[in-house]
C-alpha cells in the first residue's frame, strides 16, 4: 500500500486553516495584572477574527506562568465578540478531566458561538493536573484511553450507558445540553508517540501534531501511521486531516521578528529545560531550529508562508496551521504579528496553493 494516497493536491483544493494558539502566558520580566492580561488576549481573540484568521485555541495549564486553566471561559468570552472564528481547545488535558464536563462546556461553548466550538484532545506536555486532581502518572494513558472512548459516545449519542475503571459508570444518562453542530468536531493533539498516532487514525479522528522542536519533515513517517491507520479501519480520506501546531512569530522584516521573539523564546524554554533536563537555548541553536528545515517560524511574512507550504509537501499535506507565539512579547506586537499572519501569510499561502495544485 503507498501511504502517499492522501494529497490535497490531488483533490479539490480547498483552503488551509491558520490560526492561533496561546497559552495565556504571563510574562516574568513586570508585575502582572491577570485581569488585564485576559481581557488583552479576548481582544486579540476578536482581532484575529477581524484579520480573517480561521481558528483560535487554547491551552490548558496548571502553572503560575499561564492563565489558562479554564479554557472554555477565555473562549465563551470571546465568543460574545466575534462572528466567524472558530474556537478550540489546545489541548483539553482529557486524562484529568470529566468527560462528561468537557462535553457540556463545550457544547456550551458551541451554542454561545453559533456553532463554532472544536476540541483538541490530548493528554498534555505538563504533569501538575495528575497530582491537583488525585490522579496517578501509572495510569497515564490508560486515563486518557478510556476518557477519550466516554467523549466521543457522548458526542455520538444523547443517551448513555458506560461503564470504565476511573469513572463510575453511568446508566442510559442523558448529556445536555446538546451542541448546535450535529458533530462536535474533536481533534486528537498528539506528539511523537506512534501509537498516538495510530489510535487517532483508527478512531478516524483528523490529527493535531505539535512538532515544536527538531526537524518538521521527520514526522512524516508517523503521520504514514496515521493515514495507514485510517485507512485500514475504513475511514473516508478526508477525514482523516492534519493539522499542525509550531512555536513562531511574523514581524515586517526577519531581523525584526527574531530580535522581538528570541529574548522570550530563551528565556521560556531554558526555564523549562531545568525541570527537564535539558541544556539551556542557545542562539545557535535557534538559528539552526529557525532554518529552512526546523521546526520554528520566526520571520517575515513571505519567508514564514514558504515554510509553511514546505513543511505541508513535507508531511504529505496539511489542513490547519496554528503558530503558538507566547515568548513574553507585549500585547501590541502580538496584535501586530496577528495582523501580518491574516492579511499577508494566509493570503501567501492559499493563493500558492490554488496556483500549484
Amino acid at each position: 500500500m503507498n501511504v502517499h494516497w492522501f494529497d490535497w493536491r490531488q483533490s479539490q483544493i480547498k483552503d488551509m486553516e491558520i490560526g492561533i494558539d496561546s497559552f495565556a502566558a504571563t510574562p516574568s520580566h513586570a508585575k502582572v495584572n491577570p485581569a488585564k492580561l485576559l481581557n488583552e488576549l479576548i481582544e486579540r481573540i476578536e482581532f484575529a477574527d477581524q484579520v480573517g484568521l480561521d481558528v483560535f485555541g487554547m491551552g490548558e495549564h496548571y502553572r503560575k506562568e499561564f492563565l489558562d486553566s479554564a479554557s472554555s471561559m477565555i473562549l465563551a468570552a470571546a465568543a460574545s465578540r466575534t462572528s466567524r472564528i472558530r474556537l478550540t481547545s489546545a489541548v483539553t488535558v482529557l486524562s484529568a478531566a470529566d468527560p462528561v464536563r468537557v462535553f457540556q462546556n463545550f457544547a456550551t461553548l458551541d451554542l454561545i458561538s453559533n456553532g463554532r466550538a472544536e476540541i483538541v484532545a490530548g493528554r498534555g506536555s505538563f504533569i501538575e493536573s495528575f497530582p491537583l486532581f488525585g490522579l496517578n502518572l501509572n495510569d497515564y494513558d490508560a486515563l486518557f484511553t478510556e476518557k477519550l472512548d466516554l467523549l466521543l459516545k457522548i458526542r455520538d449519542q444523547e443517551f448513555i450507558t458506560w461503564s470504565g475503571k476511573f469513572r463510575p459508570p453511568l446508566q442510559h444518562q442523558p448529556i445536555y445540553p446538546r451542541p448546535l453542530q450535529e458533530k462536535l468536531p474533536i481533534w486528537l493533539g498528539v506528539g511523537g508517540t506512534p501509537a498516538s498516532f495510530v489510535r487517532a487514525g483508527q478512531l478516524g479522528l483528523p490529527l493535531m501534531v505539535a512538532i515544536i522542536g527538531g526537524e518538521t519533515h521527520r514526522f512524516r513517517p508517523l503521520i504514514d501511521l496515521y493515514r495507514q491507520a485510517g485507512q485500514k479501519a475504513g475511514h473516508d480520506p478526508a477525514q482523516l486531516k492534519v493539522g499542525l501546531h509550531s512555536l513562531g512569530y511574523v514581524a515586517e522584516q526577519t531581523d525584526e521578528a527574531i530580535a522581538n521573539y528570541y529574548p522570550g523564546y530563551a528565556e521560556m524554554f531554558t526555564q523549562i529545560g531545568k525541570e527537564r533536563g535539558f541544556p539551556p537555548v542557545t542562539r545557535a541553536g535557534f538559528d539552526a531550529q529557525n532554518g529552512p528545515l526546523g521546526a520554528l517560524l520566526v520571520g517575515n511574512p513571505e519567508e514564514v508562508a514558504a515554510k509553511i507550504l514546505r513543511h505541508s509537501e513535507a508531511l504529505g499535506g496539511i489542513s490547519r496551521f496554528t503558530f503558538q507565539m507566547d515568548a513574553g512579547l507585549s500585547h501590541e506586537k502580538l496584535l501586530q504579528a496577528i495582523e501580518l499572519i491574516g492579511k499577508k501569510v494566509s493570503p501567501l499561502v492559499n493563493n500558492d496553493r490554488s496556483m500549484n495544485p
